[in-house]
Parts: C-alpha cells; structure tokens; sequence
C-alpha cells in the first residue's frame, strides 16, 4: 500500500514562513513514490497553496466544522477549505479532543462534512500514559474508531499515541505493531473488506532517526509528523525514507 507522509504545523508560521517551508519540501520530493501532504495553520492555507500549484505535495487542514455555513464564529467549514484546494483535514486531533472536548460523534459529523465536500477526512486516534498503564489501551482506541468513523469512510486514520507527541518519547517496534494490528481489526469489523484499504498512519514523535523503522512495520501506511515537518530537511528524510523502503519492497 502506497505510504503518505503527512506534515502537522500545528499553530505555528507566518505566511511567508509558511510558504517558503512548503517550497523547500516542494521541491525535494520529486520522483518520491509516497504521497506527502502538509497541513499548514488556517492563515496559510492560501500562501502555501500557491506555493505547491503544480507540485506533487497535497495541501492538508487542520481541521473544519461539521456545519456547512452559520453562526460558528472562529469556524471554518469544509466547502470553505476545498475552495482554497485543500484535498484533506485531520479530525479528532487528541490536541483538539483535549483542549477543545470534542467527542468522538462531533469528530464523526465533522468526517461526515469533509467527505461531502470532497475532501479526505484524517480520522485521529490514540491513548493517554494512564490508559496504557491500567491495560485499557485499545478498549479506548477500540471506542474512538468506532464512535469517530462514520459509515461509508473511506479516509485514513492516525493512530498517536497521546504520552508520545511531543515528547521525543516513541512505543516500541512491538506496541506499535500491535495497535496498528489491532486498528486494522478493527476497521475490518466495522467495514469488512474496505477496512483493508484504509492507510493506518503512525504518529507520535516520529523524526528522521526513527522514520524508517517505524514505517516498515507491518500495518503501518505512513506517518503523520509534528516537529519534525515545520524544518524541511528533517521532513523531506522522512519522506525519503518512505521512498526507500517502498522501493526496497518494504524492507529496511
């Protein structure tokens, strides 16, 4: 399966920052065999995206609301993001669940909104360091999966270890292998065979040092990167570590 790396900027750049970051990634990835995509804040959606008219790189958001127009103020919709060419937005960040209470039926309706308007909904998962310690691990990432996926989905999902993000601390090759199976199982039992289809993306600390290791375990389509894409050299080695392992047949 065709891997992507995605970039999260998060709250961070100015627009010229922003697009001059893009045009360095831009124009590092040719003849990459992975889809790569970044997911600049709102201000520099439009900046970024003239920057990659043209390019391989696919333009990301961080997020959208679950209505198509109204009285949402601070809100941006959908239809709003796909007429500035955005083509996919992560939900459901455990950053936004946290700092925002969004439930799993609000990342749904919003799954349910991107997809109507053509864009590819990132579906974002992941347990706390308590909910590992006392074993309820994939009973909470088993929830998320089947309260945040809507019927019919056919995005990606993200699965982010909460304890890991930003913490320069990662799961083993082992853990990480396990959820993404245990992900996968449970994708096929909500939607039989199309959940055999659906990228499971890995992210939580993921840099350069590591990128190849964890993106050649089994399950695991690609990874979505925080710290590490906002510095386009260490972004563009993870990109190519992707490409390598895809042309190596997934071998390390």
């Amino acid at each position: 399966m065709r891997q992507m790396i995605a970039g999260n900027w998060k709250m961070n750049g100015s627009q010229s920052t922003a697009a001059s970051l893009s045009a360095a990634i831009a124009a590092g990835i040719g003849g990459m065999d992975c889809d790569v995509l970044i997911c600049p804040p709102f201000t520099a959606i439009a900046a970024v995206g003239e920057t990659l008219d043209g390019s391989a790189v696919l333009l990301g958001a961080q997020d959208c609301h679950q209505s198509p127009s109204g009285a949402h103020t601070g809100d941006i919709s959908a239809g709003m993001l796909r007429e500035l060419g955005v083509t996919h937005v992560l939900l459901g960040h455990s950053e936004r669940r946290a700092a925002h209470g969004e439930i799993d039926e609000v990342v749904r309706q919003k799954a349910v909104a991107a997809a109507s308007m053509g864009l590819t909904p990132i579906i974002c998962v992941g347990e706390t360091q308590d909910d590992r310690t006392s074993g309820r691990d994939t009973e909470i990432v088993g929830w998320q999966i089947e309260g945040s996926l809507p019927k019919g989905f056919a995005g990606l999902v993200a699965y982010e270890p909460i304890w890991a993000i930003g913490t320069g601390k990662t799961p083993t090759r082992e853990e990480v292998a396990a959820m993404h199976g245990f992900i996968r199982a449970e994708l096929v039992r909500q939607f039989g065979w199309a959940g055999e289809t659906i990228r499971i993306l890995y992210g939580g600390s993921v840099n350069p040092s590591n990128a190849a290791s964890l993106l050649s375990i089994d399950q695991v389509g690609g990874a979505l990167v925080g710290g590490a894409s906002l510095k386009a050299e260490q972004f563009l080695e993870i990109v190519r570590a992707a490409d390598a392992l895809s042309k190596n047949g997934g071998a390390l």
